[in-house]
C-alpha cells in the first residue's frame, strides 16, 4: 500500500498551497493529503477559541491510522504538537521553515502582543492591506514575483476574521516552547529549509540537532519553499 503524507499549511495559506509538492508525491506512487487547519480555507468555520490541542484532534481525526507528516512553519509547529501527542502514528516526520518556539517568556509574551494587534487589523482594515502587508515583510523580500503571486492568491481563499481566530490561538507567541520535548520524537525527522532563509536554517539546524534521529536538508528558496521550490520539496519528501 503506498504510504500516507499529510501535509500541514503555513499561517495565512490553505491546503492548496501544497498543489506542486502533491503532484511531484502522486508521479511517486505516494498518497498525499493536504488539510486546511482551523481557522484556514473550507476550515474557516472551525470551533473557536483555536488552540493547539484542537489542531491535534483535526489533524488526527482525518488523518489514516499511520502516516507520514510534513508541515510548513505554523504547519510545523502543529505537526511537532501532532508527533508529541500521537507519536505511535507518525511513522515519520518533515519540518519545513519551522520552530519549536520562542523559550524567552518575555520575547514570547511581546510576540502574542505583536499577534494580537494583527489579529485586530485583520478585522478592521481591507484584507488586500494585510494581505500585502504580510508579503512585504522580509521574511519573504527576495521572493521571486511568480512566487508572491501564487502566495496572494491563496491567502484570497481564506477569511479574514478566521485568520484572526487563528493568529489569536496558534500564532508563535500563544506556543510554549517544545525545545526540550524534541528528545521524545523518536520516529525520523527530516528538517528542511531553504538556502536564503538565514533566520530558519538556523532554527531547522537546532532542532535537527536536538531530535534522536534527524537531518538537515538544505534545497534552493526562501522561506516558502511550498510556492518556490515544490519539486525540490518533494525529493526531500521522499527521501527522508
Amino acid at each position: 500500500m503506498p504510504e500516507s503524507v499529510v501535509l500541514l499549511h503555513g499561517f495565512s495559506g490553505t491546503r492548496r498551497a501544497w498543489d506542486g509538492v502533491a503532484a511531484s508525491l502522486k508521479r511517486e506512487g505516494y498518497r498525499s493529503l493536504a488539510l486546511d487547519l482551523p481557522g484556514h480555507g473550507d476550515e474557516g468555520e472551525s470551533e473557536r477559541p483555536i488552540t493547539f490541542d484542537g489542531c491535534v484532534g483535526h489533524v488526527l481525526a482525518r488523518s489514516p491510522r499511520r502516516f507520514a507528516l510534513c508541515g510548513y512553519s505554523m504547519g510545523g509547529r502543529v505537526a511537532l504538537h501532532v508527533a508529541l501527542s500521537a507519536p505511535e502514528r507518525v511513522a515519520r516526520l518533515i519540518l519545513v521553515s519551522s520552530t519549536a518556539g520562542i523559550e524567552d517568556a518575555r520575547e514570547r509574551a511581546a510576540r502574542a502582543a505583536a499577534d494580537r494587534l494583527l489579529a485586530d487589523e485583520l478585522e478592521r482594515i481591507p484584507f488586500e492591506d494585510f494581505i500585502e502587508r504580510w508579503r512585504t515583510q522580509p521574511l519573504f523580500a527576495e521572493d521571486p514575483q511568480a512566487v508572491g503571486e501564487l502566495a496572494r492568491e491563496d491567502q484570497r481563499r481564506n477569511r479574514p476574521e478566521a485568520l484572526a481566530a487563528a493568529l489569536r490561538g496558534i500564532g508563535t507567541g500563544e506556543m510554549d516552547a517544545l525545545w526540550d520535548r524534541l528528545g521524545e520524537l523518536a520516529m525520523p525527522v527530516t528538517v528542511v529549509v531553504g538556502d536564503r532563509d538565514a533566520k530558519f536554517r538556523a532554527l531547522g539546524e537546532r532542532i535537527a540537532a536536538l531530535l534522536p534521529d534527524a537531518r538537515l536538508v538544505v534545497i534552493p528558496g526562501g522561506h516558502g519553499l511550498p510556492l518556490e521550490n515544490p519539486s525540490g520539496l518533494a525529493r526531500a519528501v521522499l527521501a527522508a
